[in-house]
């Protein structure tokens, strides 16, 4: 796509959409039809009307897509919000992202938040931010940092779930940027090892499932190895 156009908006206005090598907003513009692009890079506001296909989104300010949206690469140091449906292979949040059915991809990374109204699926999931998905959250590998907040989901799956309460730290020291702990609240977590802390859930089924510290479960089914801390409570458990 190297021969493709480029579209610099620096001002305000509504562009039609179509193919382009770069797209770089700085101020405030509205691209009414399907676009695709190699790089699509927002510094000021935007609104895309249809679909949007890229190699890279950068969202350093705020960004609203009324359709679709596809990428290889994004990084949301601002604010993302998506419509339908979104397929970010691979993903970076410290801003924050919204979208109104299902995301998808190959690597999570969420410094951040999302909020998603379907489900999500990615090969690794790593969390240290917050989300609150309404549908089920699957990947091969999930971990969550619980840092600060409330994170919720319908459903964990995974092969190996790992949540652990942590806090932000002041670079090159021990001090906490934040008092509060962070929780996990989902109705039914299910994988092949898992390892919770801080959780709430009314089902927790695993080959190996320990409970940690701050966790209240309804009910654990596991096949191999179940423990749980003594601070936790477990109503009850059962071996499949």
């Amino acid at each position: 796509m190297t021969n493709a156009k480029k579209l610099i908006i620096n001002g305000s206005g509504s562009y039609p959409g179509g193919e382009y090598d770069k797209i770089s907003i700085r101020g405030e513009g509205t691209i009414v039809n399907d676009v695709t692009c190699s790089t699509y890079h927002v510094y000021g506001t935007c609104e895309v009307m249809e679909n949007i296909s890229a190699d890279s989104v950068k969202i350093m300010g705020e960004a609203e897509f009324k359709g679709n949206v596809e990428a290889n690469k994004t990084l949301v140091m601002g604010t993302m919000m998506i419509d339908h449906q979104a397929k970010l292979k691979q993903m970076k949040i410290l801003g924050m992202l919204e979208v109104g059915e299902r995301l998808s991809g190959d690597t999570a990374s969420i410094k951040g938040s999302i909020a998603v109204n379907g489900d999500v699926e990615y090969e690794t999931f790593d969390s240290s931010g917050g989300f609150e998905i309404k549908g089920l959250l699957t990947a091969d590998t999930v971990k969550i940092l619980l840092s600060f907040g409330n994170s919720t989901a319908d459903e964990i799956g995974g092969s190996k779930i790992t949540v652990k309460r942590g806090a932000w730290l002041i670079p090159f020291t021990n001090i906490s940027l934040s008092k509060k702990e962070g929780f996990l609240t989902a109705k039914v977590i299910e994988g092949d090892d898992i390892y919770l802390e801080n959780t709430t859930a009314n089902v927790v089924r695993g080959n190996r499932v320990k409970i940690g510290r701050g966790c209240q479960i309804g009910l654990v089914e596991y096949t191999d190895v179940f423990t749980q801390d003594t601070s936790s409570t477990v109503k009850t458990n059962t071996k499949r």
